[in-house]
């Protein structure tokens, strides 16, 4: 059992923690997101490749399994869960589940709503394709859907990556939260985004392209907040 010793009143008490580190400014991550979207184009050039070594080479068994679990920082499911329980437990309550939820859920909308301009296979139903041109489809699918020769549907949602553009988003919202676990948050994204590529759900510039929305998105809330337009994170209480 813990025991509880009585702070002496004359003893200074130390300022909290948590706002002592700084998080990601709205500029810093703007930034990302543009130099995400810039790796994003660059490879293409490397999707095909990579998705073959993926394919041909499956990661150890532990590593495997923390890749895959990892879905969970990305899914809009649990997310949802991730945000409520922060909103739950920080004092702030909906000044928290606000900018988590419009960071990450709205990332994600974001990138299921660029879904709709442009069809492109994933990996796993790409198999057969010689140039990267060739898994790209045709311009606003719903319109066109014909084209595709076929209904247009999951196979053709790869690009860009929704489950990246939430991880992303979470991780900024969250950094900015709670700045001493920003890098945390960013390797949970990471492994995240990983997991997108193993599943063999998206080539690697479907997961930059969704990590820049995500980045993007976050950082406009970040800018939406320094307006006075909703909470801008700091010192817990």
């Amino acid at each position: 059992m813990f025991k509880l010793i009585p702070r002496d009143a004359s003893e200074p008490v130390p300022a909290d923690p948590i706002g002592t580190a700084r998080s990601w400014t709205a500029r810093q991550t703007f930034v990302v997101a543009a130099a995400l979207a810039a790796l994003s184009a660059a490879a293409l050039l490397v999707d095909l490749p990579i998705a073959r070594l993926v394919k041909d080479h499956a990661l150890p068994g532990e590593l495997r399994r923390l890749v895959r679990l990892s879905e969970v920082f990305g899914w809009g499911g649990t997310v949802t869960l991730i945000v409520a329980t922060a909103a739950a437990l920080d004092p702030r309550g909906w000044r928290v589940l606000l900018p988590l939820a419009a960071s990450s859920l709205g990332a994600g909308v974001m990138a299921d709503g660029i879904k709709l301009l442009c069809a492109r296979l994933r990996p796993s139903a790409a198999s057969g394709a010689e140039s990267v041109a060739e898994t790209f489809g045709v311009w606003l699918p719903l319109l066109n859907h014909d084209a595709l020769g076929g209904k247009y549907g999951h196979a053709f949602q790869s690009f860009p990556s929704a489950h990246a553009a939430t991880a992303a988003g979470l991780a900024v919202a969250l950094g900015a939260l709670y700045p001493r676990g920003r890098w945390l948050f960013a390797a949970f994204a990471l492994l995240a985004m990983l997991q997108r590529i193993e599943a063999q759900a998206h080539f690697a510039s479907d997961v930059l392209a969704g990590a820049a929305v995500g980045c993007a998105v976050a950082a406009a809330c970040m800018l939406a907040a320094s307006r006075g337009c909703g909470p801008t994170g700091g010192e817990v209480g």
